[in-house]
């Protein structure tokens, strides 16, 4: 009993509880309930709930898996269609947002000290808005009879509203106006750190600076970049609410198919699957990530 007293005391001193408190958290946060979103995915939709896994018989528990879920994913066009159509959008979001967010980070990573922080919160303000208010802002711009048409209309430049709402184009601005901040600070946090000693050494050698700008600072940044990059693509993938209120039923994605699966046809299962497969495909990415990290690690050390 002593010894199992001191042990207990152990987990919470020192190394053990700074260790221990962002395990629990994530264990009770996120492992938990993925483990019961995995169960609900191999379960039979009954009425109002889902079976249980383990039947008693005899007195002896039976487990009882259904894969028909995961089966009917992957013999269905529609679902594989949608989940390579959340691809495409959300890799040309990351595209399109590393695109204009790097100039952005590296003008303000080369602003004047006293100015840098006032660029800073002009890159948070959108966040002080609601998500939802900025994406109907978007939709009101959009619109046939929008702002952006009545103008170009009243200044000659078109003489028929340009359809720019419900379809890809409305999709992808939305979705790089709200993913763009993601993008913005890892590069911004990543390139205000860089040594200009390097930028001044290639100059003194004759360096033009945008060969000094491709061989230095765009390695040097390449942690900001793949941050940056996870950080848009990850939460890309799921979106539903800017595919819901911005695009067309010609860009279906699969947080609305997620949507449909649990509140429209009650599928509890299914729904659970195509969650669980959306959660490997983000897997790949984070594991690119990791890989990337520890190389770059390695390199510094």
């Amino acid at each position: 009993m002593n010894k199992f007293t001191q042990y207990f005391r152990g987990l919470f001193q020192g190394n053990k509880l700074v260790i221990g408190i962002p395990y629990g958290w994530f264990i009770l946060l996120v492992a938990i309930p993925l483990l019961i979103v995995l169960k609900i995915s191999v379960s039979e939709m009954q009425a109002t709930s889902v079976s249980s896994m383990i039947s008693w018989s005899e007195g002896w528990p039976t487990l009882k898996l259904n894969f028909a879920s995961y089966q009917f994913i992957a013999s269905d066009a529609l679902y594989v269609k949608t989940y390579f159509s959340s691809i495409k959008y959300a890799f040309l979001t990351t595209i399109l947002c590393l695109a204009i967010g790097y100039p952005f980070a590296y003008f303000m990573a080369r602003s004047p000290k006293h100015l840098q922080p006032m660029l800073l919160m002009l890159i948070m303000l959108p966040f002080w808005t609601s998500f939802l208010l900025r994406i109907y802002a978007w939709k009101t711009l959009l619109v046939s009879n929008g702002v952006i048409n009545n103008v170009l209309m009243s200044l000659g430049i078109i003489d028929a509203p340009l359809a720019m709402m419900n379809n890809s184009f409305s999709l992808i601005v939305g979705m790089v106006y709200s993913y763009l901040p993601f993008m913005i600070l890892p590069l911004y946090a990543n390139l205000s750190k860089m040594d200009l000693r390097y930028l001044e050494a290639a100059a003194d050698l004759g360096t033009s600076p945008f060969k000094a700008f491709w061989l230095i600072t765009v390695p040097l940044s390449k942690a900001g970049i793949i941050a940056g990059s996870m950080l848009v693509f990850i939460p890309a993938v799921g979106e539903f609410v800017i595919p819901e209120l911005l695009g067309g039923p010609d860009t279906l994605m699969i947080g609305r198919v997620l949507w449909d699966e649990f509140f429209s046809n009650n599928d509890w299962p299914m729904a659970a699957a195509v969650a669980v497969v959306m959660i490997l495909i983000i897997l790949v990415p984070m594991a690119i990530l990791n890989k990337a990290e520890a190389k770059l690690k390695e390199a510094k050390s």
